[in-house]
């Protein structure tokens, strides 16, 4: 759905971005983090044919976005930093005029309308003026207005800057639910945020990609393995020296009354074999999980180290 191939944007001797190359299939929400200045927003100015590249390309929603801007902006909703909103219209007038924008049938336009409003609770406040709004229901206009035309992929660029907690857990919870019919792309700074959200992360770092995948498997390659967690109700002088003579366990420690494992890439499929073992020496296996993911650890370490394959 989205294909981005060696894209470059310099502004003078300075590269905003350099040789950016990813892909993004239909339906997933992808997290696109990085520190102030990666070239986060640039990429996304780019990919919504806001501004042009220096080399390189792009296709979104079957597109090419230097070739048929105009289709491309049919089938896209766009959501910048700062919400493209006028102060002095109503919500409800604003958001017909976006439709209207992006060449909603007429006969669809009044459902169309009260979709959108509804799915970023705006209806109570459809008849208001925006300027009177406070900054987080500005925010959600400006997200209505992106996706009142459903377009096949939305482009969110720190879609929750503004709200309060509960507003951020609605507006998350609304983006998760677009999943699967919509593509989504989103960045933020809020990175609890995008391990709610996100199905894959791409990292972004002084213009260059330096990691791209599930947050599972970049840990696991920042950690040369899979750590996982098992509690157990009786544990034993040689239970970790059982566990750790399976076939893809590259080391197991006893603590207290947990069992901590750490697996090698191929090990994901002794996962099983792990537990029968366990119960097999009568451990009695109260949890089985991998350890979490500390996104902010993750982030740090990606963004002051050489990239990572």
């Amino acid at each position: 759905m989205i294909n981005v191939s060696h894209l470059t944007k310099q502004y003078g001797p300075r590269s905003a971005i350099q040789d950016l190359s990813f892909e993004i299939h239909p339906g997933e929400i992808v997290g696109f983090l990085g520190p102030n200045g990666a070239g986060k927003s640039t990429t996304m100015k780019i990919l919504t044919g806001f501004m042009p590249a220096t080399s390189g390309s792009a296709t979104v929603a079957g597109y090419e976005v230097f070739k048929n801007p105009i289709e491309l902006k049919r089938n896209i909703g766009y959501l910048p930093e700062t919400p493209p909103v006028y102060l002095d219209m109503v919500v409800r007038d604003y958001v017909e005029f976006a439709a209207k924008l992006h060449d909603v049938p007429k006969s669809k336009l009044k459902t169309a309308v009260d979709l959108a409003l509804e799915k970023t609770s705006l209806t109570d406040v459809g008849k208001r003026i925006i300027g009177n709004l406070s900054k987080g229901y500005r925010q959600r206009v400006g997200l209505a207005q992106a996706l009142v035309h459903n377009p096949k992929v939305l482009i969110l660029d720190e879609p929750t800057v503004g709200l309060d907690p509960k507003q951020i857990i609605e507006i998350r919870e609304l983006i998760k639910s677009l999943a699967g019919d919509h593509t989504v792309i989103l960045s933020s700074h809020i990175l609890p945020e995008v391990t709610a959200t996100c199905q894959r992360i791409i990292v972004i770092s002084k213009g260059k990609i330096v990691a791209q995948d599930t947050l599972d498997q970049i840990s696991a390659r920042l950690r040369k393995g899979l750590i996982y967690n098992m509690t157990i109700k009786n544990p034993s002088s040689d239970a970790a020296q059982s566990i750790q003579s399976i076939s893809g366990v590259k080391s197991a420690s006893l603590a207290g009354n947990k069992l901590i494992i750490e697996l090698t890439q191929s090990g994901m499929d002794s996962r099983d074999q792990i537990v029968a073992a366990a119960v097999g020496k009568g451990l009695g296996v109260l949890e089985f999980s991998s350890e979490k993911v500390n996104l902010e650890d993750i982030f740090l370490q990606l963004t002051t180290e050489e990239k990572i394959s």
